[in-house]
């Protein structure tokens, strides 16, 4: 069962940008009642796309200059990186539908094996 885990600005080059595969990571923090709406939707996806999707959150309370450098001007934002280029952001709640919607056609499909 895949989950989201943690990444910060010292991490975020290794564990995103250089990651092999397509990378969605869940911009928050924890005074942020929107970030909280979408939590769930973003775990889901984390184990519904288990092997084609790798799903990572960001404090940016607790990490400044990621946000900053990307240009995150809100919360929750959503960006999926995709060889170290970021090919769709999602701004505000959606429901996990919308996600899913917004995210496929930079994964493998869900019903195909993932690749090695």
């Amino acid at each position: 069962m895949a989950t989201p885990f943690e990444v910060s600005d010292a991490t975020f080059e290794k564990d995103v940008l250089q990651a092999a595969q397509p990378t969605l990571v869940d911009f928050w923090a924890e005074w942020c009642k929107p970030c909280k709406m979408i939590g769930p939707a973003v775990e889901a996806l984390a184990e519904e796309c288990d092997g084609r999707l790798r799903v990572v959150k960001l404090n940016v309370d607790a990490n400044p200059d990621t946000p900053r450098d990307l240009h995150v001007m809100s919360i929750p934002t959503l960006l999926l990186f995709k060889n170290g280029v970021e090919v769709t952001r999602i701004i505000g709640y959606r429901p996990k539908e919308a996600l899913l919607e917004a995210l496929l056609p930079h994964v493998e499909p869900l019903d195909t094996p993932p690749s090695v």
